[in-house]
């Protein structure tokens, strides 16, 4: 039996076992009247209650309030109480849902002209009570959502009054305002789009051209739509706050994420807190008409770091997953934004095509009358009636009287338009003007002809419409929500560590109530911890009160995923009396809770030395034998910066098969790591290692970024991933220090424009170079080494027009303080100032480093040993040679072995 033939004797074989739950007397018991009444209260809410129409865009509570609103519709405003108790004739619920879905209307600001308090969308304040606030229709709900001539009528739900069974609305107003509603087995959301958008969407769509739709929230904010999915079941929309920098102890929240309120936001900021997820000294609220939320930071909190973690930990940044669910012949259907707005433009194509075809009807009729009427009055026809007795008789003569006259006309005479000119006065007769009345019907001719071309030519017509619907309406509708991409930000990189960790090394102890033992880092209740114990194990487990390891711990951290520039170095005894081996590895990915052995695997193996190195530092050590056997020499230099990096598993190379005594540090390491080559995403302002953007260059540890903002603040930093970048950053490179830097600005308090040219003195100081007058602007900087200038002066009346100059920076002005005023540029008027072309120069070279082997991280996941006998050369007979040790300095752990 086949799947449909056996649903079928299935659902056959239900409905006879329901049969036969009637009892005798012919009750249905409770199992028939739930199959029935569910589906009717189902397929009900669905339908009448919270889906919206393609047709019109609106819900029956919202269509029931916009056909009262035109009941009542005199040009004033209406009391809200009036309009809800006017929509009970139509809507079959209680008023307080009609009052709630009106204020949600009104709210969008685009069919409701709303008078009083109608709430704060951004606070989450409630409107007032119906009969305190007064409402009327917008030109904008005037102009395209009645047509009472092309609206289809159905009755009430008593019977007594018409009500439309869908608005002839001309416009995709479904998308403009959004719709979310919970049915009974499904739901809908419908985000809403831009004004703008929307009209450019369908007249692009009626010319037959691509188009893409993108949300836009009347709140504001920043969004990533990159899986937006067309507003289909899968997609999602990511939503933050705009969030910039006040101070360095301050942060403002201008604008906030759609769904939510400065209410909800602040009580999801207060709860991070509270867990410890981020740390702030107070907020305070001071929204308006605008959203302003300060949030006030401690002294020892990064301003960049805390914006990362406001959006990980609260609702700062929130996902929005749109469900389009629509009802289309009065069936639900998921129908992809896109989609929609092609179906309702179609659908106001139809309704204009109505239009049209109704007024051309009209105007043929009224050019029949017209021509009757001409007929009936230049042809003295009504004095063919004075003779006649009857009714019948005077229909039949003036018939009679126009039949020689009417061959032009369109269609036939009834007996109605005859009935219409005997009700002409006598006086309209005695005044009748027949130039007049060829103006007038030539006037209809003219529409007629008009309304003809826009029926041959729909498309245009239709396109002229949307034209016009985005001059007169389009004004302060422009994008509100800022559309970019947005990086991923890893919670454990941004939350506030105020928690302690931890360790007892002889026990094997790692954690957060261990405060009797011994110290190891500030830390917070997500992060990770990578143990490593002398026996040659290393595991990664989640930050907890007491978690056991292994006994003697030797290295306790947080772990970093995807970490490729931390390097651990370390030398390992292969069983009770084997051999040394050396290797440096990475940890970048473990499995939680797994206990990983570095060593072969031989009973009795430990480790004799060990360090972590956070940007790969290699130190040489001193290796000291035990006196056995004909041993030459008892001790020997190891420098790790002749190994090279690999994976954790690898075996390692042989150090010495001689019994180990102990291992001492020699001398202290520099990175064997490449320069990070860093670069700039302009897209969503972050730097990144990806490859994305524009390169910035090649960074060791101490180098650090130069940023010159438009507003005259300069200032260095270290390039760290986290850092959030403002949208008036004009200069972001790597910072060459002797390097000068070259302004022209506009001193407001001299009313001149100056010349500066200086270098950065303090890298932890941020400084304004154009002094603290807030008029004065800077018209143009450079960190060129000889950059040049173009004067265009301004032509000054009664006087010969200058001719541009040409000034270059490095002769007009040596280097000076950062806060020195500067040269005057010119007492003369100036039209605008261009930087041109910087001329030629060799830049003096940065001295050489010593040769140092530089390893590439791909060698980091590689989890293979050399073949067996390529080892290291025989440290305990003194052959290696030690090649440069480099500048740099870093921190490193030592252990130590007796």
């Amino acid at each position: 039996m086949d799947t449909e033939n056996q649903d079928d004797f299935q659902e056959e074989k239900f409905e006879q076992e329901e049969l036969a739950k009637v009892d005798t007397d012919g009750l249905i018991r409770v199992t028939g009247m739930y199959k029935d009444w569910f589906l009717d209260y189902a397929s009900y809410v669905i339908l009448e209650r919270a889906v919206p129409s393609l047709e019109d865009g609106f819900k029956p509570v919202q269509r029931r309030i916009m056909h009262s609103m035109k009941d009542l519709d005199d040009g004033r405003y209406t009391k809200v109480a009036n309009i809800v108790g006017h929509t009970m004739q139509y809507h079959p619920h209680g008023d307080a849902s009609i009052g709630d879905a009106m204020v949600q209307i009104g709210q969008k600001d685009l069919l409701i002209d709303t008078q009083g308090n109608w709430g704060n969308i951004l606070t989450g304040d409630g409107a007032a009570a119906s009969r305190y606030i007064e409402a009327r229709l917008s030109k904008f709900a005037l102009d395209v959502v009645y047509n009472p001539k092309i609206t289809e009528w159905q009755l009430s739900y008593d019977g007594r009054k018409r009500e439309p069974v869908n608005l002839p609305v001309m416009f995709p107003l479904l998308l403009a305002q959004g719709a979310e509603g919970i049915a009974v087995g499904l739901s809908t959301k419908i985000l809403p789009h831009n004004f703008l958008e929307l009209i450019d969407a369908s007249i692009k769509h009626l010319q037959g051209k691509k188009f893409k739709l993108v949300p836009d929230f009347v709140t504001g904010g920043i969004a990533d739509v990159t899986n937006y999915n067309d507003g289909l079941r899968g997609g999602r929309v990511r939503v933050r706050a705009k969030i910039s920098q006040l101070d360095k102890n301050t942060l403002v929240i201008t604008e906030i994420p759609f769904s939510t309120n400065t209410s909800t936001l602040i009580d999801s900021i207060l709860k991070a807190n509270e867990k410890g997820k981020i740390k702030i000294k107070k907020i305070e609220d001071n929204t308006s008409s605008d959203v302003e939320i300060l949030v006030h930071l401690p002294g020892n909190i990064s301003p960049d770091k805390s914006i990362d973690a406001l959006y990980a930990f609260t609702n700062c940044e929130i996902s929005i997953s749109p469900l389009s669910c629509i009802i289309i012949d009065n069936k639900p259907a998921f129908l992809g934004v896109s989609e929609i707005l092609r179906r309702s433009t179609d659908h106001t194509l139809s309704l204009l095509k109505s239009e049209l075809e109704i007024k051309l009807e009209e105007f043929q009729e009224q050019w029949h009358f017209a021509s009757l009427e001409r007929i009936f009055i230049e042809e003295r026809i009504y004095r063919d009636i004075e003779e006649e007795e009857t009714w019948d008789g005077v229909i039949k003569a003036i018939d009679e009287g126009l039949k020689p006259h009417i061959g032009h006309l369109k269609r036939a005479v009834t007996e109605e338009d005859i009935v219409r000119l005997t009700e002409i006065r006598i006086k309209r007769i005695s005044k009748f003007d027949l130039d007049k009345a060829q103006q007038k019907i030539e006037a209809l001719e003219g529409e007629i002809a008009q309304i003809k071309h826009h029926l041959d030519h729909l498309v245009e017509y239709a396109i002229a419409y949307f034209t016009r619907l985005k001059k007169e309406y389009g004004a302060g509708k422009e994008r509100k929500t800022e559309l970019r991409l947005f990086e991923d930000i890893e919670a454990t990189k941004v939350v506030i560590r105020n928690t302690k960790l931890y360790v007892n090394r002889k026990e094997g102890f790692v954690g957060t109530s261990l405060k009797r033992d011994e110290y190891v880092t500030d830390c917070s209740d997500i992060d990770d911890v990578i143990c490593f114990t002398k026996d040659g194990k290393m595991m990664v487990t989640k930050v907890d009160a007491k978690t056991f390891i292994g006994k003697d711990i030797i290295h306790v951290a947080i772990f970093k995923k995807k970490d490729k520039r931390t390097i651990y170095n370390l030398i390992y005894r292969d069983g009770k009396g084997g051999a040394s081996y050396i290797k440096r590895f990475a940890v970048t990915s473990v499995t939680r809770d797994r206990e990983y052995d570095l060593t072969q695997g031989k009973k009795g193996s430990e480790i004799s030395y060990f360090t972590a190195n956070p940007n790969g530092e290699a130190e040489t050590v001193m290796v000291y034998l035990r006196q056995v056997g004909s041993i030459k020499k008892l001790k020997f230099e190891v420098d790790f910066a002749d190994m090279a990096i690999k994976g954790r598993a690898v075996k390692g190379n042989i150090v010495t098969k001689y019994p180990v005594k102990k291992i001492e540090l020699k001398e202290e390491g520099v990175s064997t790591l490449k320069p990070r080559r860093i670069w700039f995403d302009e897209t969503v302002k972050r730097l990144n290692v990806d490859e994305r953007g524009e390169l910035l260059g090649e960074f060791k540890g101490e180098d650090r970024l130069l940023i010159i903002t438009q507003n005259g603040l300069a200032k260095t930093i270290k390039p760290e991933l986290t850092t959030r970048f403002d949208e008036d950053i004009i200069v972001l490179e790597k910072w060459v220090p002797k390097k000068p830097i070259s302004a022209i600005y506009w001193e407001a308090d001299k009313e001149k424009y100056y010349v500066k040219r200086f270098i950065i003195e303090n890298e932890d100081r941020e400084e304004h170079f154009i002094g603290e007058n807030p008029k004065s602007f800077l018209e143009i900087v450079s960190t060129d080494y000889l950059p040049v200038a173009e004067i265009v002066y301004a032509k000054v009346r009664g006087k010969d027009q200058k001719p541009n100059e040409l000034v270059e920076l490095e002769e007009f002005i040596s280097v000076k303080g950062i806060k020195a005023l500067g040269n005057q540029l010119t007492s003369e008027k100036v039209k605008q100032i261009n930087l041109l072309d910087p001329k030629p120069f060799i830049a003096p070279e940065e001295t050489a480093p010593e040769e140092m082997e530089v390893v590439g991280e791909e060698a980091l996941n590689e989890n293979t040993s050399k073949p067996e006998g390529e080892n290291l050369p025989d440290f305990s007979e003194g052959k290696l040679k030690k090649k440069g040790s480099g500048n740099d300095e870093s921190q490193i752990k030592l252990f130590d072995e007796e």
